[in-house]
């Protein structure tokens, strides 16, 4: 922790109650962070408080702070127009730094008889054509792949007419995507002409396309050429259909952003779309690691539309913050007229934010490996268990034995959603003899949280503290396992997985009682799969523990065999069968063995037989 907090405090206390900038120095003098404030003693000073309330980025910031100064303005506006100006300037370690990677983008058209259509981000001097520049890759992307769906092109790396014949056609001609000129079959003529129907449809749009599609076609007609004609019925259908999935997405949305954030696990992802005439035209992702919730969205904002010199008239949040009227100012200033930001509450707005923010949670979920439909079950159960994150780290607890013997527990981990099969752990109950679940489930939490104490907070295995408990019953574990929790001060969720009759997963229960499961919800059935892994886990080690203590117990009854040369014959022999059918000599030379202890069990296999 920071030496120098205490004297740090005391002279943000000492700012004034007026708008400015402050700038962050470590103690080399190097500027780590700059931001702006309406009242500066009030801002600075939440910097040197409690450090429980800050993000893990904002922490490691106020770590390195040696000293602080500031410039006072007039406004609030002008303190962000300054801010702005110094972070541009200095580019500091813990300020959003959004880096402008968006070149421009081409549209490809490869040189040869049977051209193929790609994108590309950079024109060469390869004898290809090039369509463009445009300014976004998305949008060149998703064009891209739209035509050559559209009109078939293959998209594959055969070349022809030199890889004519030479393999089975893929994948995409089988579900009419491709017209697969792989086989030899296709025409010349034929794939000219989806070629250059693909690129009028690049160049002029949708709109356009139908219409000179829809000449085609009647010309085809007239002609008499049904098949041609048909053909390119085809085609105009799709192009209406994949037109009008464009149109769905914002059918009254004209000149607009639409920004949404997600924060988990110490990272913050930012989305935003991009709208052109009711149509969605390039949209970006940004992950950088969580800083001061408050200011978040505005800092993200001011980061990004000083690299782009496009401003669009309407932006929609979503969420609100104190300065959004001083960065709409900014705004329209950059634009040189009047930008709305607003948050939409309901109506297709907001269902364009809601949208905006799942993609920006799938972005986090891809990257930590869930998807997107993983992390909303985790939602949808902190929301029913009320607890304060999200539960990515779920450790889940069952105890198993038959009538009191080979008192066994397990334990597995499931991680974004998923089982983490590398985490499962086996516990042998050790305490006592006899049957007693809630000893058992005590006595397995006490050596599992003994365990995380002496891994002194490595991250791995058992040094991991998990972001919620489950065990397998119901008030009375969790019961037991709460007693364990005060006495070794454990802060953990800890619930109790309750089933019915038909052995289902019902509901779960805890310090407040049980809560039912709506077994329509996608919670329960996460929570029955879970119940039914962790029962699964517990019985198999329980059943392996009776195999074993069988196989032991038929070998001790040897004159000469313990429970150590039991267990070493087993490991030498594998299975019991194996040593009834072992020569003398081979028992002689087994581990542990001596010669009169391998007659004995000689004797045992073969009682019939004379040596």
């Amino acid at each position: 922790m920071n030496s120098k907090i205490s004297e740090l405090r005391k002279k943000a206390m000492a700012l004034p109650l007026l708008p400015g900038v402050y700038i962050m120095h470590d103690k080399s003098g190097e500027i780590i962070y700059i931001g702006k404030a309406k009242a500066l003693k009030n801002r600075v000073s939440q910097y040197f408080g409690s450090q429980n309330n800050h993000a893990e980025k904002v922490r490691r910031m106020v770590d390195n702070v040696d000293d602080f100064e500031y410039i006072i303005t007039d406004s609030e506006f002008e303190a962000l127009i300054l801010e702005c100006s110094l972070i541009k300037q200095h580019t500091p370690k813990y300020n959003i730094l959004l880096k402008d990677d968006k070149g421009y983008s081409y549209i490809r058209i490869s040189p040869g008889d049977w051209s193929k259509i790609s994108y590309v981000l950079q024109k060469k001097d390869d004898g290809a054509e090039y369509i463009g520049p445009y300014k976004s890759s998305y949008y060149v992307k998703s064009a891209v792949e739209e035509a050559n769906k559209i009109f078939m092109l293959p998209t594959c790396s055969r070349r022809f007419p030199q890889d004519f014949r030479k393999g089975r056609p893929c994948l995409n001609y089988h579900i009419k995507q491709c017209m697969a000129p792989c086989t030899g079959r296709v025409k010349l003529n034929d794939y000219k002409e989806n070629l250059e129907q693909a690129l009028d449809f690049l160049k002029g749009g949708s709109s356009n396309s139908i219409k000179q599609l829809t000449a085609q076609m009647e010309e085809a007609a007239a002609n008499l050429e049904f098949e041609r004609a048909a053909r390119i019925r085809d085609k105009i259908n799709a192009v209406k259909k994949m037109g009008d999935k464009q149109k769905v997405v914002a059918n009254k949305v004209l000149d607009e952003d639409v920004i949404a954030s997600f924060c988990d696990d110490g990272k913050t992802c930012f989305q935003i779309f991009r709208f052109e005439g009711g149509r969605l035209f390039d949209r970006e992702s940004f992950i950088f690691d969580s800083g001061d919730s408050e200011c978040e969205t505005e800092e993200f904002i001011l980061r990004y539309y000083t690299i782009r010199n496009d401003v669009p008239k309407n932006i929609a949040l979503d969420k609100s913050f104190d300065g959004i009227d001083a960065v709409a100012e900014w705004l329209s200033q950059k634009r040189g007229s009047k930008v709305n930001v607003t948050v939409p509450q309901r109506g297709e707005q907001a269902q364009l934010v809601s949208m905006c923010r799942s993609n920006a949670a799938e972005a986090l979920a891809q990257r930590k490996g869930a998807t997107v439909r993983e992390y909303g079950v985790l939602e949808e159960l902190k929301e029913l268990l009320g607890l304060e994150k999200l539960p990515e780290y779920i450790e889940s607890y069952d105890i198993s034995n038959l009538a009191g013997t080979e008192n066994v527990a397990g334990m597995i981990v499931y991680k974004n959603g998923k089982p983490l099969k590398s985490a499962y752990r086996k516990f042998k109950i050790k305490g006592f003899q006899g049957q007693d679940d809630y000893a058992s489930m005590a006595e397995v939490l006490t050596r599992r949280f003994e365990e995380y104490y002496k891994a002194e907070n490595n991250e791995e295995g058992f040094g991991k503290l998990p972001d919620l408990i489950l065990l397998d019953g119901g008030k009375g574990q969790v019961a037991a396992v709460k007693d364990v929790f005060a006495k070794m001060n454990i802060n953990v969720p800890l619930f109790g997985m309750v089933k019915d009759d038909k052995h289902r997963t019902r509901a779960v229960t805890g310090e407040g009682g049980e809560i039912t499961i709506n077994s329509k919800r996608s919670v329960f059935t996460f929570l029955s799969k879970m119940q039914d892994e962790v029962h699964r886990f517990a019985i198999g080690y329980h059943h392996s523990r009776r195999s074993k203590s069988t196989f032991k117990s038929s070998l001790t009854n040897i004159e000469g065999v313990g429970e150590v040369r039991a267990k070493a014959l087993l490991k030498h022999f594998r299975t019991i069968d194996n040593i009834s059918n072992a020569d003398l000599e081979e028992l002689k030379n087994a581990p542990k063995m001596t010669r009169d202890c391998a007659l004995s069990v000689y004797k045992y296999f073969h009682q019939n037989d004379t040596i």
